[in-house]
């Protein structure tokens, strides 16, 4: 049983927000959500809060233990780009691409094999 979240234009790059992702795939859901918390990334709390609504996701409309919770995907996809722009020398225009990302999270059940 795969339960997923996602979380819709998080005003992060997606870049950042991978480099968070691949330190928890993989893991169960209580040791990543207690990695996240000390991790000293701008991008950790939103991918926090995307496992935490996965987990809970799949306690309430599935019925699944979190105990045997895993997160077995987790992606972050480009958003829309808001394009904004400064004044740069001798008249020109310096564009500043504002990225945003869309994070989906995926969490299944471990099965004792």
């Amino acid at each position: 049983m795969e339960v997923r979240a996602v979380s819709k234009y998080i005003r992060m790059s997606p870049h950042k927000v991978r480099l968070v992702l691949d330190m928890i795939r993989g893991m169960d859901v209580a040791e990543a959500l207690s990695l996240l918390k000390y991790t000293n990334k701008a991008a950790a709390q939103p991918v926090a809060k995307t496992i935490a609504s996965a987990a809970a996701n799949a306690e309430e409309n599935f019925g699944l233990s979190r105990d045997e919770l895993y997160v077995a995907t987790a992606t972050a996809d480009g958003g829309p780009t808001l394009r904004r722009g400064r004044a740069g020398a001798r008249g020109r225009y310096k564009p500043m691409l504002k990225r945003s990302s869309h994070i989906t999270v995926v969490v299944s059940e471990r099965t004792a094999a």
